[in-house]
């Protein structure tokens, strides 16, 4: 049985942003109740087992992102298995993870979540470097230009982007034209240029199990 949205970041004791505005509102579940689905208010989170703390640590990411579990699992393996000497595994990972289309898309304030950059992707409303692609974890390089499709400009969603750009703060990684609504990965981020949700480390160490 699939969960909602709020009920995740509940159970995971984490504020995860997977509804968009709603999460920045007095209406965010976390705000109004911060405790476990079926339990009180009152009720303490249980203590958790160390094999418990890494499952939930994954869970967090996992869902941050809006990856599958195949999918980040083979992320974290192809980080352990090409291990590099001058990027720590955390950053390695946070490289694959934020370099995704979707995600870009969802950094470039595009759209309001992760789910719905997802979306828009696999409806083909995004060009990199002129082609149409329509795979949400499809990897951008440094350089790669990002683009709206012609037809999808006249899309509701994107027809306020030129007014919402004006208000929005880029991840530094990201350089954007707002003239030619174009935008480029400038350089790869790394652990320190994003706040996640959850320690990376225990991640790595769970998988190593």
């Amino acid at each position: 049985m699939k969960q909602s949205k709020c009920k995740i970041c509940r159970r995971l004791g984490e504020k995860l942003f997977l509804k968009g505005e709603k999460c920045l509102s007095t209406k965010c579940a976390m705000i109004k109740r911060p405790f476990p689905p079926g339990q009180k208010a009152k009720k303490r989170r249980s203590n958790l087992t160390e094999y418990g703390r890494e499952i939930k640590e994954k869970q967090k990411l996992k869902k941050w992102y809006n990856v599958s579990e195949m999918q980040f699992k083979k992320y974290v393996y192809e980080v352990m298995e090409n291990k590099s000497s001058e990027v720590d595994v955390a950053s390695q990972l946070i490289i694959k993870l934020e370099s995704r289309l979707d995600n870009i898309v969802f950094r470039l304030g595009w759209s309001k979540s992760r789910a719905q950059s997802r979306l828009l992707v696999t409806h083909g409303h995004f060009l990199v470097n002129g082609r149409r692609i329509d795979i949400p974890s499809y990897r951008v390089s440094i350089g790669d230009v990002i683009s709206i499709r012609g037809g999808s400009k006249e899309t509701e969603v994107m027809k306020a982007l030129p007014e919402t750009m004006k208000k929005y703060q880029l991840p530094q990684w990201l350089a954007y034209d707002s003239e030619k609504m174009e935008a480029k990965l400038s350089r790869l981020p790394l652990s320190e240029d994003v706040q996640l949700p959850s320690e990376v480390s225990t991640i790595f160490e769970h998988y190593s199990r």
